[in-house]
């Protein structure tokens, strides 16, 4: 008999196992992300942990923030934009994704100026390499040969 998994993600009451089942995100994360204050929870009699589906949202925003390159404290300020307990609305997350887009192509420009530094350069090698190669003119000359 298959045992009923579903559970409306709006109501309070998700267990850390439900929320990193349904997030794809490690229990171990789940925690570490609590305790940097990323997410909340609230405690049972047991002190067990308890999410309300606003963890889901925040645990996608946390990782389109990470793959944007942002630091965990980074990621803590975008955030603390969001009224606690509640989902994003429509709002939060157009504000979030114009922020996103602004770093990725700021990282983007960098990235894109690293390169051209990197390019193979068009003028003559560097004066110290044109030395070391005519101090040694034959293999009898080298230290090693």
């Amino acid at each position: 008999m298959k045992q009923d998994t579903s559970f409306d993600w709006h109501e309070p009451g998700l267990t850390i196992g439900q929320v990193a089942h349904r997030s794809g995100v490690s229990a171990s994360a789940i925690r570490f992300y609590e305790a940097q204050g990323l997410i909340s929870s609230d405690r049972t009699a047991g002190n067990q942990r308890r999410y309300h589906g606003d963890v889901m949202c925040r645990l996608a925003m946390i990782e389109a923030c990470q793959r944007v390159g942002l630091t965990l404290a980074e990621v803590g300020r975008a955030l603390a934009a969001l009224p606690p307990g509640q989902a994003p609305t429509t709002q939060d997350w157009n504000a979030l994704a114009e922020r996103l887009r602004a770093e990725a192509q700021s990282r983007i420009d960098q990235l894109s100026q690293v390169l051209r530094e990197l390019a193979p350069a068009r003028t003559p090698r560097p004066l110290a390499a044109a030395v070391h190669a005519d101090r040694w003119r034959t293999d009898e000359d080298h230290p090693m040969g």
